[in-house]
């Protein structure tokens, strides 16, 4: 049934945003170039916005886009020379087969995993990996890929596009190392899923607080990573720290979409399963950044109630962590955790410190806090300031109402 081109480009949108990185995967299996099947799965794009509207939103759009870019690999692989012996391994009736099935819900596709290896080839630099592989498995643009690593946009969109160059001219393999290969990319791997999730559990820019696809994405990467190296601590305890976030998110967002804080949450909302995932992956754990995140996600976890939260023993978890792995970030939250095991004069010191720290310049959170620890201890007005300002600062718009609601209370007479 033909649909009216702003419904098909909504439908293409939405299926893209969350199709992409398959789409990008299946295409760089055959050209075997990440850069080339971003563009071919560009084109993917842009026939769905001229077939759709016509033709209507296919029952399977995710496969459809999946096998128009896999016929234009296969063309253009034919039509390259340099690529004929190329063409010989992967087939000639690559055109003919049918689309793929969706992935199984605890499984991942192998395309998948290969991409994320390749964006994370020790010839790229670290930055560059993270930010190539946000682009290509999370579908992130690079506004919210900089909002995640605090740099500036151009500075993303060059790593970026330096990343596809240093990969196409290094011929390296799309392929899943092993040996002491992958444990040499397994750091930078960890980072890119955890960043991913992070984006999915609490987006950065738009207007939904959270995108279930990308925690389902960085879920699956996580479990895969766990069956391939059961020996390795930080991999289960990244693991945990998923699981235990990702079963909050049914009780993050109310009905109407709009953020839930931790302390008003209903707790039996909270996902079982995943919590006790969470658990036996954190007791394969060990002690490095990502085992000490998800021990804190286990206290929370543990609480019955915000009231029973054990935060003494978080604010020295985060105390740990930042001897692991130093951060301005990590400093933010063990302000937080201090001010509600010692009073909120001894976090809102912890913040004030942090106030001339160069990475949290125009990061919301940090006036949000004070704002909190502000508002705890009677300074309405100047609880009211800091809101408004973490408003201002913040780009995603259900963050956004949230802090001015919260200013609007904080105000004398709120």
């Amino acid at each position: 049934m033909a649909v009216t081109e702003a419904a098909a480009a909504r439908a293409v949108e939405a299926v893209f945003r969350i199709e992409s990185a398959r789409v990008v995967a299946s295409a760089a299996r055959i050209v075997r170039d990440v850069g080339i099947a971003e563009e071919i799965a560009q084109d993917a794009l842009v026939a769905a916005l001229e077939q759709w509207p016509e033709s209507g939103v296919p029952d399977r759009p995710g496969a459809w886009l999946t096998a128009v870019a896999g016929r234009r690999a296969v063309d253009l692989v034919r039509r390259r020379e340099v690529y004929a012996r190329k063409l010989a391994e992967v087939g000639r009736t690559l055109e003919d087969m049918p689309p793929p099935e969706p992935p199984e819900p605890d499984g991942i596709d192998d395309d998948l995993l290969r991409l994320v290896f390749t964006a994370c080839h020790p010839v790229l630099p670290p930055e560059g990996r993270i930010a190539l592989v946000l682009r290509l498995l999370g579908g992130l643009t690079t506004a919210e890929i900089a909002r995640a690593f605090l740099v500036p946009e151009p500075t993303v969109a060059q790593r970026i596009v330096r990343a596809k160059r240093t990969l196409a001219r290094a011929g390296v393999p799309f392929e899943a190392p092993y040996g002491e290969d992958r444990a040499a990319r397994l750091p930078s791997v960890l980072e890119v899923v955890y960043l991913v999730f992070n984006e999915g559990y609490a987006a950065t820019a738009g207007d939904d607080l959270v995108r279930p696809a990308l925690c389902e994405d960085a879920l699956r990467l996580v479990r895969v990573l766990q069956g391939l190296m059961p020996g390795e601590a930080e991999v289960h305890g990244l693991a945990a720290l998923l699981e235990f976030q990702a079963s909050r998110i049914p009780a993050r967002t109310g009905p109407d979409g709009a953020p839930v804080l931790l302390a008003d949450q209903d707790r039996s909302r909270w996902n079982r399963v995943l919590l006790r995932r969470g658990v036996e992956a954190l007791a394969r754990s060990g002690r490095g950044p990502y085992s000490l995140q998800a021990a804190i996600a286990a206290h929370h976890a543990r609480a019955l109630r915000y009231e029973d939260t054990d935060w003494a023993a978080i604010a020295v978890l985060y105390g740990r962590l930042g001897a692991v792995a130093p951060s301005p970030v990590v400093e933010l939250n063990r302000a937080v955790a201090v001010s509600m095991a010692q009073g909120p004069a001894a976090g809102l010191e912890l913040l004030d410190a942090l106030a001339d720290e160069p990475a949290l310049k125009g990061y919301h959170l940090l006036p949000s806090a004070r704002g909190d620890l502000l508002e705890r201890l009677g300074r309405g007005e100047e609880a009211r300031a800091e809101f408004a300002r973490a408003a201002s600062l913040a780009r995603n718009a259900r963050e956004r109402e949230l802090l001015l609601d919260r200013a609007a209370r904080a105000a004398p007479g709120g």
